[in-house]
């Protein structure tokens, strides 16, 4: 090429070797954001070969976090947010000050100054909020009890990294230990700025926020074009992260967080959720990638004891610290092991606040590089660690005081989904347009029949009817299995997306080889797909519409006594191939 590409060339070579990586840790049975850190370790600046554009990357990475927080504010409402201030405030603040120490004291022994070390404390006791909320995604926790504390710990945290961020200049003299402390009106003037920065960008998205998004989108909405209604989610998800970011000093992640959970509320909600998707995964990838780069792999060797150190603070002590901090609110063992590992890694605030304070001179750079290479450890061993809390049994105290080593379902760190108990029912799979149709056509002749469904909202408001409902993706095998297609009469796959529906017709078609598969295909194309896999009758909507047209047309050309030329609609393909 006769000119230079960063852009095109990170984009190209991250999402390629990102996938290669990804699928490689699936096949096995990793989870695949540890080939998507190894794919940006790949492809950084301290190993050889390519060497992609570390800025280019961190940008793509910031959109992935802006649409990761906005879908994740979509499925969460200010009630929730409330509903666990108090849990979440007290882990936070006790994560910080078991965490902060130790990484002092790690400082003292490396000859730092007490300021440096108080920085580094600080770093290593905040959470990714971007892995965290991939993990719990990934084992449908995000609406849980669970979820919701965590959600809270991860934005009380984000909030108190602004006001550090605000403050490590003011105090970069004392510090470095080089300058008088700042005059203290000063310093009280910048935390009440701060605080009013904050406290006015919450006001405005409740109650300007509440108006102007939903307004936007239902507009949107009634104009009828999909195009414009996937640019009006991405414009509110970026847009409000931007003014959050340059009015109000507020993190873009808090600002995306905040615009989907104003959102929420609205019944485009789901909607937009599932057009923010595609782009919020690509670029979540991205962000991993990016990560990755940063890892320099020469601190294994020059600081091993450091580093050691460091993993342990970040992966034991906050682990314990969280841990017991649940436990004193009343939840039960499973429940304070599952949130405290998923807190034990570090990410993007961290990688910020080191690079303040590299740039102030208050951190040295060695420590830096620690607080980088405790992250990529971290995160790479957090969902082993998790994976290691699924299989493992969890020891409780029986009544008669002897130890079993049955855990209850919850102590498994993925929520559970229990099997149906229904036999020669019928599974729908979807309850949208098609699919609430056909509901209610089962409801009606009194078919015992479940829904799987996907939208979180959609499922609860079935629950309420009374309806049994499999809240999940089609494709997940376990979400399958709960479905009992062995004893099941028929399955019905309503949802539009083709590799979805292919994916739960080749799974029910192993599990019941003599079930009767219906499914719904937009083209030829997906017909196909869809038999290879093992549908019994696929529905084509087009054809099944051009045939009721001419057949209302024959019905009114016979009442009026008048012939009809048949031979268009006889050249129409049939429907039972």
């Amino acid at each position: 090429m006769p000119h230079s590409a960063p852009l095109i060339s990170t984009l190209a070579v991250g999402l390629v070797l990102a996938f290669a990586f990804g699928l490689v840790a699936q096949r096995l049975r990793l989870p695949p954001l540890i080939g998507y850190l190894l794919a940006g370790i790949a492809i950084g600046p301290f190993t050889p070969g390519f060497v992609a554009d570390q800025s280019v990357a961190n940008q793509l990475a910031e959109v992935g976090v802006i649409l990761l927080m906005f879908g994740v504010g979509l499925h969460f409402s200010l009630e929730d947010l409330l509903s666990v201030r108090a849990i979440a405030v007290s882990g936070a603040l006790a994560q910080a000050l078991a965490a902060t120490p130790l990484g002092m004291a790690i400082g003292w022994w490396q000859g730092w100054t007490p300021g440096a070390s108080l920085v580094f404390g600080i770093a290593l006791s905040i959470a990714s909020t971007v892995v965290l909320l991939r993990l719990l995604q990934e084992r449908r926790l995000l609406d849980s009890e669970r979820g919701r504390i965590t959600v809270g710990w991860l934005v009380v945290q984000d909030l108190g990294m602004v006001l550090v961020l605000v403050l490590l200049p003011a105090l970069a003299g004392v510090l470095k230990g080089t300058g008088d402390g700042p005059d203290p009106a000063q310093l009280i003037e910048a935390i009440a700025l701060t605080l009013g920065k904050v406290a006015a960008f919450i006001v405005v998205m409740l109650v300007v926020g509440r108006k102007v998004i939903p307004l936007i989108l239902h507009y949107v909405a009634h104009t009828g074009s999909r195009e414009l209604f996937r640019l009006a989610v991405l414009s509110i998800a970026l847009g409000f992260a931007y003014l959050a970011t340059e009015l109000f000093g507020v993190s873009l992640a808090l600002g995306a967080f905040f615009a989907g959970m104003i959102l929420s509320e609205s019944r485009l909600s789901q909607q937009a959720a599932t057009e923010s998707l595609p782009l919020r995964d690509a670029f979540a990838v991205l962000f991993f990638v990016s990560v990755g780069m940063l890892f320099d792999p020469r601190i294994l060797v020059e600081a091993p004891a450091a580093l050691f150190a460091t993993i342990f603070i970040i992966l034991i002590a906050k682990t314990a610290a969280a841990y017991l901090m649940v436990r004193l609110f009343g939840h039960q063992v499973p429940i304070a092991l599952s949130i405290s590992v998923s807190l034990a890694q570090i990410g993007e605030f961290s990688f910020i606040l080191a690079g303040l304070g590299v740039s102030l001179g208050v951190l040295p750079e060695n420590a830096r590089s620690l607080i980088l290479a405790g992250a990529i450890i971290s995160i790479l061993l957090n969902p082993l660690l998790i994976e290691l809390l699924d299989r493992l049994p969890i020891w409780r105290v029986a009544p008669s005081d002897e130890f079993e080593q049955t855990p209850p379902p919850e102590a498994r760190g993925r929520e559970p989904i229990p099997t149906t108990r229904l036999t020669d029912h019928v599974v729908l799979v979807g309850h949208g347009r098609v699919g609430s149709v056909v509901s209610e056509a089962l409801r009606e002749s009194k078919l015992p029949y479940l829904v799987i469904e996907n939208d979180h909202d959609a499922a609860a408001e079935l629950r309420q009817q009374s309806i049994e409902t499999i809240t999940g993706n089609a494709a997940d095998p376990e979400v399958v299995r709960s479905a009992n297609l062995g004893a099941a009469r028929c399955l019905l796959v309503a949802i539009p997306d083709a590799f979805e529906g292919g994916q739960a017709v080749m799974q029910a078609r192993e599990a019941n080889p003599d079930l009767l598969i219906i499914a719904r295909a937009h083209s030829e194309e997906e017909v196909l797909h869809l038999k290879k896999h093992g549908a019994t009758i696929v529905i084509m909507g087009e054809l099944e519409i051009a045939r009721a047209m001419i057949e209302d047309v024959r019905k009114a050309v016979a009442a009026e006594s008048k012939p009809i030329d048949t031979r268009g609609p006889q050249a129409a393909p049939s429907l039972s191939e």
